[in-house]
């Protein structure tokens, strides 16, 4: 077992730095696909928090390496590693990975593409890699000024987003569950660009401000509009639907218009989507819209 513990250690730090040769900044893995290395504040919880600053391995992602040298000094602190783990978000390829999952139940090859139906975009070639599982990791490359949050199922069930922050398990670490392999055909590519559609999907709604409520409505007023505010995609319009509703009823309903419409907005609906919808409230509750 040691030996074969020690060969997997050998063939990961070999795929981490031909990874690193392509520009893919690594950290070695445990067998749990965790990172190798423990943090040196783990024992101090009154620790400020530490990217590395302090000089010790053991900051996950923050100690991610493109040079050689650095990276066989990370795999000799961790001679248990069987696997590394290739950051996100770091130039030159800004990597995003769309994490297809089938440990959930659902098919989230099929949500993508139907994702991409209703967007209008496609997946160009790029790389993929095999999981264990059965499922699929997909690198993209994002643009340099756009931080990709990292995120699970938030884009549709069974679909997890590795973006600034995170990490994907690379082809050819070996965990406790199987190998990672890189799909027939794709091993040559360079991660290919994030379709624009698509990367609009993976950034969170825009929060420019929060809206103003007038100080006649009160408490209740100012709920309803943070209870609009807190709309994620797929339930935006229901909730402002309801709480457009509750303001009718209580009597606030043309005051709270305008803090509503402008909730909405932060959510992502448009202006007219917002009018519509609260109109429908109106009419709903026997008033004029």
């Amino acid at each position: 077992m040691a030996t074969t513990d020690r060969q997997a250690t050998t063939l990961a730090l070999a795929h981490a730095l031909s990874a690193a040769e392509r520009g893919l900044a690594v950290i070695p893995l445990s067998r749990t696909k965790l990172p190798a290395l423990r943090s040196p504040h783990r024992d101090d919880p009154a620790a400020p928090p530490c990217h590395g600053e302090c000089g010790h391995f053991g900051h996950g992602v923050y100690d991610a390496a493109t040079d050689p040298a650095r990276i066989r000094e990370l795999f000799a602190a961790a001679p248990w590693a069987t696997g590394y783990g290739i950051a996100c978000g770091l130039p030159p390829h800004h990597l995003i990975g769309i994490d297809l999952d089938t440990k959930s139940g659902t098919n989230s090859s099929a949500a993508l593409r139907e994702l991409a139906l209703r967007h209008l975009f496609t997946i160009p070639d790029t790389v993929v890699v095999l999981t264990p599982s059965g499922g699929r990791h997909l690198w993209l490359s994002g643009p340099p000024d756009v931080v990709v949050p990292n995120s699970a199922g938030r884009l549709a069930p069974g679909i997890d987003i590795r973006g600034a922050g995170g990490y994907l398990v690379g082809p050819g670490s070996r965990t406790d569950h199987g190998e990672y392999a890189t799909a027939p055909g794709t091993a040559h590519l360079a991660p290919a660009a994030c379709p624009p559609a698509l990367l609009r999907l993976l950034l969170p709604p825009p929060r420019t401000h929060q809206p103003t409520t007038p100080a006649s409505v009160g408490g209740h007023g100012q709920g309803l509009v943070q209870f609009v505010l807190a709309a994620h995609e797929g339930q935006r319009n229901t909730r402002l639907f309801w709480a457009a509703c509750r303001a009718y009823e209580d009597g606030i309903g043309p005051a709270l218009v305008d803090p509503l419409v402008e909730a909405a907005l932060n959510t992502g609906l448009t202006e007219r989507e917002a009018r519509a919808t609260i109109a429908s409230a109106a009419r709903m509750t026997g008033h004029r819209p």
